[in-house]
């Protein structure tokens, strides 16, 4: 016969063990979401944000580009830009410095981004050059206090991806902070667009840059951007990239497209891996929302 003493050394050993794994527990599904997005989505079509609204909206697992998502969006073989050229990019930021999503400045107290980066809280920066938490000259920074998804989002296609979110209080304007205008003329294919982000350099691996990235890409044709992704693709959206692997990727949902000096796109999503052959990056088509944008802005 076991002796009295087993059974309660078994309890206390069962307890401690409880109280390990339940200590552990909250660090390693931080983890899973935020810096293995692949656990949460599928390798096809994927969004290019880092943080999405996975963690308090009843939308997680879209296939965007950012952060904290399977395939958010994140420059691919683009090179460092200069500073200052990029004044209206935004960093949606979770914390000091850790981004999720890209965002593009159209008003002195009006962001715009792409609304599978809808969340709670909006912690906003704008005026830095790289994504450390480190302060720059010239930087601002921001609170949101209002956002405001396009009525007619839909999710998982991303239709009507784009989403306006009202500051805290108005910029100063300056070299490094000031608003975009949008056209209301939509790219010809061949047009050539610059993208910007903070999002991973790596279609494979989640290597992100020390400073703001640029890419120069190419409107594709509505016909070949329904080639690449049968099915998924609305008037809503567009397609650009190029032949050599140039591409955005996660972190940079949300971000800017910019053609002649305008801008004309919204990070939205694409294929995963990044930077494929014939899989284009796929972003908001700006240009027939220009009225609901000015409107909602002024209404607001």
């Amino acid at each position: 016969m076991g002796s009295a003493g087993d059974p309660r050394m078994w309890m206390l050993g069962t307890l401690i063990t409880a109280l390990i794994l339940g200590a552990t527990a909250p660090v390693l599904a931080d983890d899973a979401s935020c810096n293995n997005p692949s656990a949460t989505e599928s390798s096809s079509g994927g969004n290019r944000d880092l943080g999405g609204e996975a963690e308090a909206e009843a939308e997680a697992g879209e296939d965007t580009r950012s952060k904290d998502k399977d395939s958010g969006n994140r420059i691919v073989n683009g090179s460092d830009c200069k500073r200052d050229t990029q004044p209206w990019q935004g960093a949606l930021l979770l914390g000091p410095s850790k981004l999720y999503c890209g965002a593009v400045l159209v008003h002195p107290q009006w962001l715009l981004t792409a609304a599978h980066c809808r969340k709670p809280v909006y912690r906003v920066r704008l005026g830095h050059h790289s994504m450390s938490p480190v302060y720059e000259s010239g930087q601002q920074m921001f609170r949101g206090v209002k956002s405001i998804p396009h009525p007619r989002y839909k999710h998982p296609r991303h239709s009507n991806d784009l989403m306006l979110i009202k500051l805290n209080k108005k910029i100063r304007v300056s070299r490094s902070v000031r608003p975009i205008n949008i056209p209301s003329r939509c790219p010809a294919p061949g047009t050539q667009c610059l993208v910007s982000g903070w999002g991973s350099t790596s279609s494979s691996q989640h290597t992100f840059p020390k400073t703001l990235q640029c890419l120069n890409v190419n409107v594709l044709s509505q016909e070949k951007c329904k080639d690449a992704y049968p099915g998924q693709v609305d008037d809503t959206m567009f397609c650009a990239g190029d032949e050599d692997g140039r591409d955005s990727c996660q972190g940079d949902s949300g971000g800017p497209v910019v053609c002649n000096s305008y801008l004309q796109g919204l990070v939205s999503w694409g294929d995963f891996p990044c930077a494929q052959p014939n899989r284009p990056g796929v972003y908001t088509n700006l240009c027939l929302f220009n009225k609901w944008i000015h409107n909602t802005i002024k209404n607001n």
